[in-house]
């Protein structure tokens, strides 16, 4: 009996194939759909100060313009005041009147010390008249030629004049020492009060002249010479673009893969570059910045974080408001 032929191999070769361009297939799709790098965009910000005067005023000179790089302390604006140099002069003479009270109050005029001690004289001399009154009449007393009335009016005058020289040595010693210790206080609280009151019209004063609280350009110029401004009217703002950093806003299923310290590659297409930067900040933006779920179920808000990265080489030419790119899930 005759063994059946095996299949011939040619039957098998199309399988194969079928099976190699299946995976093929598969390939393409998953290399067609598969995540690719995503690209974020953010900007450079830097530090900024709105400039502005404490006091109210007119513009009369303006020392710096737009687009000027400052110091700190350059003056930037003189305003002029007519009231607060008025008030200022008034203080002064405030604080010269309450020294002069003070002075006055610790010190006695000579004329005053002679008076008292002219009347402490003059009561010194009535008792010796009286003393020498009421030893004749205690004499003739003695002798039955002087009543005991007499006698007793003379005891009376020594008394009163003994009482005089009391009062008259009270008073020279109250003009030689002067005015008491709480008149004395009284006067020196109003003369720290008077200075107190010019030292602050001396700051006012000082607030006449607007100056740069801190270094960098002058990004805008909102006054011109001539004009009334009160207190906080805005004048300049200036920006520290030495301080110059990035920032971007992701959602909280992009932060894998970053932390504070860690390095990102940031292209800045304004000046063509691609620079290194350190992030340096991740903050929790607010509710209003959350990515909200789109479906009921199976999904969950996203909340927004602010990255911030500051460049590790100096980038001259970066300002606040050019666009910067990083690339995640590369």
């Amino acid at each position: 009996m005759t063994e059946p032929e095996s299949p011939a191999p040619k039957a098998v070769v199309p399988f194969v194939l079928l099976a190699v361009l299946a995976l093929a297939v598969a390939g393409a799709v998953w290399w067609v759909t598969r995540p690719g790098p995503l690209l974020i965009q953010g900007e450079v910000a830097a530090p900024r100060v709105d400039v502005s005067a404490r006091t109210s005023g007119r513009i009369a000179d303006v020392t710096a313009d737009l687009g000027d790089t400052v110091e700190a302390g350059l003056v930037l604006v003189t305003l002029s005041n007519p009231q607060l140099v008025t008030a200022h002069a008034a203080a002064a003479s405030g604080l010269e009147v309450a020294r002069a009270s003070e002075a006055a109050a610790g010190a006695t005029r000579p004329e005053l010390i002679r008076v008292r001690e002219a009347d402490l004289a003059l009561a010194h001399a009535d008792l010796r008249l009286s003393q020498e009154q009421i030893a004749r009449d205690t004499e003739l007393s003695e002798q039955g030629l002087r009543p005991q009335a007499l006698l007793d009016q003379s005891l009376r005058n020594v008394e009163t004049a003994t009482r005089r020289v009391e009062a008259a040595q009270a008073q020279l010693d109250l003009a030689r020492a002067g005015a008491s210790p709480e008149d004395r206080a009284v006067a020196a609280a109003q003369v720290a009060q008077a200075g107190a009151t010019l030292a602050q019209r001396q700051a006012d004063l000082d607030e006449l002249t607007v100056t740069a609280p801190m270094a960098g350009e002058i990004s805008a110029r909102l006054i011109e010479p001539g004009e009334n401004i009160g207190p906080g009217t805005p004048l300049f703002t200036i920006v520290d673009l030495d301080s110059a950093w990035f920032t971007f806003n992701l959602r909280e299923d992009l932060l894998a893969g970053l932390k504070v310290g860690g390095l990102l590659s940031v292209r800045v297409p304004a000046l063509e570059v691609e620079v290194e930067a350190q992030i340096t900040l991740i903050n929790v933006q607010g509710q209003f910045a959350s990515w909200r779920a789109t479906r009921a179920t199976g999904d969950f808000d996203l909340r927004s974080f602010e990255v911030r990265a500051r460049s590790t080489a100096p980038l001259p030419g970066l300002r606040p408001g050019m666009s910067a790119l990083i690339t995640l899930g590369e």
